[in-house]
């Protein structure tokens, strides 16, 4: 399969652009490139390869997530400007 300059100006108009003719036709060659490539890597072997998610092996970068204390209502609310019972008061923002 390779790709035509009326491949190229269909595409364009669906992503509503415009090239010039000069333009679509790099784009051919540019594209036709890309997929003799693809063609040449279905030559490779891989029947002793592992199927992937991912090229390379991921951990979770992130803390486990556990259940800890919380601060009591006391200690983060004593530097509030202004307070209601355990809440923040605020002004009103909402007519």
């Amino acid at each position: 399969m390779s790709v035509t300059v009326q491949d190229v100006e269909h595409v364009a108009a669906l992503a509503r652009l415009s090239f010039t003719p000069d333009e679509k036709e790099r784009l051919v060659r540019q594209l036709n490139r890309i997929l003799d490539f693809m063609e040449k890597l279905k030559e490779l072997d891989t029947t002793k390869v592992e199927p992937l998610s991912h090229v390379i092996e991921l951990s979770s970068v992130f803390r486990e997530d556990t259940v800890e204390p919380s601060y009591p209502p006391e200690e983060i609310l004593k530097n509030a400007p202004d307070r209601t019972e355990k809440f923040f008061k605020v002004p009103k923002v909402i007519r």
